[in-house]
């Protein structure tokens, strides 16, 4: 039952799809602000990229108040922009060390150092006309008082840069060409430096694959010079193993760890163990404790307690289209769960005593929170909101449509995928009982993005307004394990368009759409494999619809 359903009493009967709505395009539009990447300054406030639709998408570092309920800061100067375009996608733009920030600006690609309340950014990389070179996933070297980061060249060729792992320096009076310090693949990621050691680790792949389809974990040893003068291969050097090994972390005591999906198919954490070179699992379960790389700075978890001194790890997964917080114990491999309010979870960074976590719910817009644990570290003892995506959204409350999982069979037999479906659902109006909604269809990027059932106003304007609507995760979702990602290999436009179409069909079978009245919404590229797909149905009444970025 729909969490506001109490009867029809009072509402105004009139058909589905023409019902008024206070949610506009308007409405939509201001609420597309975005989060992106979380980082610690040295004062224990946080430090996030805020990206604004009402400021032409410029994306600005901001910190959070001093106190609570005060208004964050924005660190950015108004002339500068804070994104990287490496890899296209970007992500990981930025880093704080103490109460210095080092980040990408987007006009030129430059990296720039700030000290938070100055609003003079000095330059740190050489400039390049043009934006040829990029830089993200920066991050500091205390061996050698250097950032380190991955640099991606375009000078010599604009559709093949060469991408590799470099240090820039942060101090003297010229600005010099970043030393290169890891090359020889085609892409590198997660550059993490032991605070106790010298000694770096990182994630690399080579063409044609995909980082979630197959890399490797290597850590490399600095010498004097602060050159990576050997290296060990970790994770994914077994060719007996696929895997995909990502987020590596090195402890304050300078033990690694890292995500893995050797064997189950399902990203876990997992330790390495220098001595003997093996790593072992710290806690299997089939569920997703990462996801697929398309943006640099992803953080699925974090070490508690003050600059990570705790044997306790901070994280989340996902499992039946649902995100789950937890505290993994690494040195008993105990798990207690941590109950909050998110249901899908993208970022945590831990603080001192407590975590920040990223996330949203079918009620919560995408959101920052502060989470505060108990003595044992077991147990929430405070939620609150540092930042939302929408602080308006509550207005809107009474029109809101909550997700409903469902769980669908696929044209394979006994094969299922995913999806949520909302319900029309409006404050003031209610259809005739002997008519059934329309359906627009969302199909989601990637193509191993995930819908997740959470707030988004581009969902309410439609369901409002008298329609269902269906968020699908086809086969090559992620969330949901290795292999029900890999059923889209090879069949691009033909596994997604099938799963769509028969969850449209379930809808309709089970009594919640009308047949005769089926739309479909989502990426460009997508419509155009569905457009030449789905008349190969049973389905009739299609229609295409293009509303998407």
């Amino acid at each position: 039952m729909h969490p506001h359903a109490a009867g029809g009493a009072g509402k105004a009967t009139a058909p589905y799809g023409s019902w008024e709505s206070p949610i506009s395009a308007a409405a939509v539009s201001a609420a597309g602000r975005t989060a992106e990447g979380l980082a610690v300054a040295g004062d224990g406030r946080l430090v996030w990229v805020e990206t604004r639709p009402e400021e032409g998408g410029r994306a600005v570092l901001v910190k959070e108040p001093a106190e609570p309920g005060g208004k964050a800061r924005d660190v950015t100067p108004q002339e500068f922009a804070v994104r990287s375009l490496a890899q296209e996608y970007g992500g990981g733009a930025f880093a704080v060390q103490g109460d210095v920030v080092v980040f990408s600006n987007y006009s030129d690609q430059r990296l720039y150092k700030q000290t938070i309340g100055d609003s003079s950014p000095l330059p740190l990389t050489p400039d390049y006309a043009g934006s040829v070179v990029r830089y993200a996933d920066v991050v500091f070297d205390p061996h050698s008082h250097r950032f380190v980061t991955i640099m991606e060249d375009h000078r010599h060729s604009s559709s093949n840069p060469i991408t590799t792992i470099a240090a820039v320096r942060i101090s003297g009076p010229d600005i010099e060409e970043p030393t290169m310090l890891v090359s020889g693949n085609d892409f590198y990621a997660f550059p993490r430096v032991d605070p106790t050691k010298k000694r770096v680790a990182w994630i690399e792949w080579s063409n044609p694959n995909m980082s979630w389809d197959k890399s490797q974990l290597w850590v490399g040893y600095f010498n004097a010079k602060g050159e990576v003068q050997k290296r060990i291969c970790v994770a994914g050097g077994d060719p007996t193993l696929v895997e995909s090994p990502t987020e590596p972390k090195w402890s304050s005591k300078g033990e690694l760890f890292f995500v893995t999906d050797r064997r189950s198919g399902f990203w876990n954490i997992y330790k390495w163990d220098e001595q003997s070179n093996v790593v072992t699992t710290l806690y299997s379960l089939n569920a997703e404790f990462s996801k697929p790389m398309w943006i640099f700075g992803v953080s699925s978890y974090d070490f508690l307690g003050k600059d990570g001194s705790s044997h306790k790890i901070i994280c989340c997964y996902r499992q039946n289209g649902k995100s789950y917080v937890g505290v993994l114990d690494h040195d008993s491999d105990s798990f207690s769960k941590v109950d909050i309010p998110f249901s899908s979870v993208n970022n945590i960074v831990s603080g001192d005593g407590s975590f920040y976590i990223e996330g949203a719910s079918a009620s919560l817009p995408v959101s920052i929170a502060k989470v505060t644990l108990d003595e044992k570290r077991t147990m929430a003892t405070d939620f609150s909101i540092v930042w939302s995506s929408s602080e308006d959204v509550a207005k809107f409350k009474s029109y809101f449509s909550f997700p409903e999982f469902v769980e669908f069979p696929t044209v394979i037999p006994g094969q299922h995928a995913y999806a949520y479906f909302y319900a029309p659902y409006s404050d003031i109006f209610q259809g005739s009982s002997d008519e059934k909604p329309p359906l627009l269809v969302r199909t989601h990027g990637g193509p191993t993005d995930e819908a997740r059932g959470v707030l988004d106003l581009t969902v309410q304007y439609w369901t409002s307004r008298g329609w269902a609507f269906v968020d699908v995760n086809y086969g090559g979702s992620s969330g949901y394990g290795r292999e029900f990602r890999e059923r889209l290999l090879g069949q691009w436009g033909v596994v997604d368009v099938n799963d769509c179409c028969s969850c449209a069909a379930f809808l309709v079978e089970t009594g919640r759409v009308d047949g005769q009245r089926l739309c479909v919404t989502g990426v460009c590229w997508w419509i155009h494999n569905f457009s030449l797909s789905c008349f190969q149905t049973d389905l009739q009444g299609w229609f295409i619809f293009i509303w998407d970025s």
